[in-house]
């Protein structure tokens, strides 16, 4: 039985953090107005358009940021926690301590998902230049409203672009930050996806 128990276990974990994902990745691509015509941003929409549709009706959107979207991200995260406490045999925490821990660990997955971001667009950047891939436009298009302020802040360095180095040491800086409030609220690092 628990062999049963951890099977099920490691599958709802993938099935949530798969579509925890998306739900950050919509989140990133509507706050950065990317290309909604883009084939990797209408999969996007179309796997994270069902529940969203009905909380649209609840929670309107404004602007960039759509406050439904975080907070589908919020409950599939809390449902990723119980699910994993519950198959676990462990008691359930209180409301408050799972709102604490899914708003941790989305924000730990935002900040991730920068990293991977902005990693990817230095390799591809080195690599590949002036690539047209649909996956490289997003991933642009997801950085660029990160990188052009700080670029802006930095002196110009003979076409060396330094932007990324500060955009790592804050995303560093981020990660520290999110790990001891981890700490701080008692949040096993395991039942959360994205720290």
């Amino acid at each position: 039985m628990a062999a049963l128990n951890e099977i099920a276990a490691f599958l709802v974990e993938t099935a949530a953090s798969l579509y925890l994902i998306l739900v950050v990745v919509r989140g990133m691509l509507q706050t950065a107005r990317a290309d909604f015509y883009n084939p990797i941003s209408q999969f996007v929409v179309r796997a994270t358009n069902p529940p969203l549709r009905v909380m649209h009706r609840v929670i309107p959107g404004k602007g960039r940021f759509d406050p439904s979207v975080l907070v589908l991200a919020v409950v599939v995260q809390i449902i990723a926690i119980l699910t994993t406490l519950l198959l676990a045999g462990f008691g359930l925490p209180s409301l408050l301590t799972l709102l604490v821990w899914s708003l941790i660990g989305v924000a730990g997955l935002i900040v991730n998902a920068y990293l991977v971001a902005l990693i990817v667009m230095i390799v591809v950047s080195w690599v590949a230049p002036g690539t047209r891939h649909p996956a490289v436009l997003l991933t642009y298009q997801i950085t660029e409203p990160v990188m052009a302020p700080v670029r802006s802040l930095l002196p110009s360095a003979g076409g060396l672009d330094f932007s990324p180095i500060l955009v790592f040491i804050v995303i560093n800086v981020l990660q520290i930050a999110l790990r001891h409030m981890a700490a701080a609220a008692g949040l096993p690092l395991q039942l959360v996806i994205g720290i």
